[in-house]
């Protein structure tokens, strides 16, 4: 299996600062069956760090499992993928971040180069070999928005695998594992999209109250802390982002 990070991925469950279990993950597999697998449940995810050998420590709180194991959903295939069909195996590791403002949180648009082009998600992308999860963040915020941030705490660890045509129409075996971490933007400017030559179509600051306007892809219609952003728009205050981002220009 090939990947973008070399050291491979850990995943590490812990009772306050004391290690219940490291183990690799596999190529397909959720770091919750990790644990899973060695009778631990996760509470939360707490840290996804660079470690010494390069490889990816991801960190969860864990407590014993009780009761019977989460199901292990099966892996997705394209339509146009027959099931005789096999891909390269590729594990991509990517950090991205949910930042907000008082009432305006920062989308990203995908653009042809992509399987969704015109969806939109958050801003973030595949880490660099021998880069750290908080390096690549502030890299790819600022490569497709413009923006400077200041990371908040890890919000979640995404993880799915499917068999698909990349849009180039090579057959991969994909495993997408995503860190996403809460962010602030304390000085929000005009966004400007420097990643001249990659995936991303457009950025904008979208007002809390106009999210239900933007497609999101089916990655990020997941994500609760997202969606729900949407149901805090009363009673928010204060214009924090300059006028010509509120107007989606």
């Amino acid at each position: 299996m090939s990947g973008n990070v070399t050291g491979g991925v850990l995943v590490v469950g812990v009772v306050g600062d004391r290690e219940q279990v490291v183990a690799p993950l596999a190529h397909g597999e959720h770091p919750e069956a990790v644990l899973a697998r060695h009778g631990l449940r996760a509470l939360r995810a707490r840290s996804a760090r660079l470690a010494e050998g390069g490889a990816l420590e991801l960190t969860y709180e864990v407590t014993p499992l009780t009761g019977i194991p989460p199901e292990v959903p099966s892996t997705r295939r394209d339509p146009d993928v027959g099931d005789d069909e096999v891909g390269e195996p590729f594990q991509r590791v990517a950090a991205y971040a949910l930042v907000t403002t008082d009432r305006h949180v920062l989308l990203t648009q995908f653009n042809s180069r992509t399987n969704v082009p015109g969806d939109w998600g958050l801003p973030g992308g595949g880490l660099d070999p021998g880069e750290s999860p908080d390096e690549g963040l502030h890299r790819e915020v600022w490569e497709e928005t413009g923006q400077r941030i200041e990371l908040g705490p890890l919000l979640t660890v995404q993880s799915q695998h499917w068999v698909g045509r990349a849009p180039d129409g090579r057959l991969e075996d994909f495993h997408a594992v995503r860190i996403v971490h809460r962010a602030t933007c304390p000085s929000p400017s005009p966004v400007v999209v420097h990643d001249v030559g990659g995936t991303t179509a457009d950025a904008r600051w979208v007002a809390f109250d106009e999210l239900d306007g933007y497609p999101l892809s089916s990655s990020w219609r997941e994500l609760t802390e997202l969606t729900a952003l949407a149901d805090t728009a009363n009673g928010t205050a204060a214009v924090d982002v300059p006028s010509d981002e509120r107007a989606g220009e």
